[in-house]
């Protein structure tokens, strides 16, 4: 299929959208002791923004299959889903009023994440937000974590989009990497902290902003419209 439409915006999910670091440390936390092993902000860092068949190999040392960590991670992202049931699932500062602009001008938007798919309908549910996204690309639609672009790429395909014409939200450094990789612009948000500035910077990221109430539609539609005319012309 031709792309036609002339922007697209995609989203990370966790840390840029939510903040649901605490909720999936504990999960983790009680998977990891069930299995024998500890948990540590370590390792929550180093793994945090990978698939669960990605972060089960990088826990234990590829002592589970594929299919084996696909089942062990359902089992820590039911322990989730049940706090996040719980506890609820608000937007971060400046998302919302993002969001319903670029549904206001017709800007198509995606959900672009490792997470799996179940976990990302519910954020959309709790957030009441699913009516602003055209396509939700999670775990079970690559074959390739972040940094690779696939699950951008998938994106901006589902969406109708070329990549250069795609600006995506992120606040690590795989995801960065990654919207580098697909040739799309980015901007890093450091609100929740797990990655420092500097590094979004150096791993590609077009402006960096503590939270998104630094931006408004118009600075995005500018940011996406510059990059797209600058890879036009190399």
């Amino acid at each position: 299929m031709t792309a036609t439409v002339q922007r697209g915006i995609i989203w990370d999910v966790d840390g840029t959208l939510v903040d649901t670091a605490k909720l999936h440390f504990d999960a983790w936390l009680r998977l990891a002791k069930e299995l024998g092993r500890d948990f540590t902000e370590a390792d929550f860092a180093a793994t945090f923004g990978r698939r669960n068949p990605e972060i089960m190999d990088y826990l234990f040392d590829g002592a589970y299959s594929y299919d084996e960590g696909i089942a062990l991670g359902e089992r820590k992202e039911g322990y989730y889903r049940t706090e996040a049931e719980k506890q609820g699932i608000e937007f971060l500062p400046g998302v919302r009023p993002l969001v319903e602009a670029f549904a206001a001008m017709g800007i198509p938007q995606a959900i672009g994440s490792s997470a799996p798919v179940g976990n990302l309908t519910m954020i959309l549910r709790l957030t009441d937000s699913a009516k602003y996204f055209h396509t939700v690309v999670g775990m079970e639609d690559t074959r390739k974590g972040k940094p690779d672009p696939e699950v951008f790429l998938t994106g901006a395909t589902r969406m109708n989009v070329v990549p250069v014409a795609c600006l995506v939200f992120e606040d690590a450094i795989a995801g960065i990497e990654a919207a580098t990789a697909a040739g799309m612009a980015s901007v890093g948000v450091t609100f929740v902290g797990h990655h420092p500035a500097e590094k979004l910077r150096a791993a590609g990221a077009h402006r960096i902003v503590r939270t998104l109430e630094e931006l408004s539609a118009s600075d995005v539609v500018a940011a996406i419209d510059a990059h797209r005319e600058t890879a036009m012309r190399s």
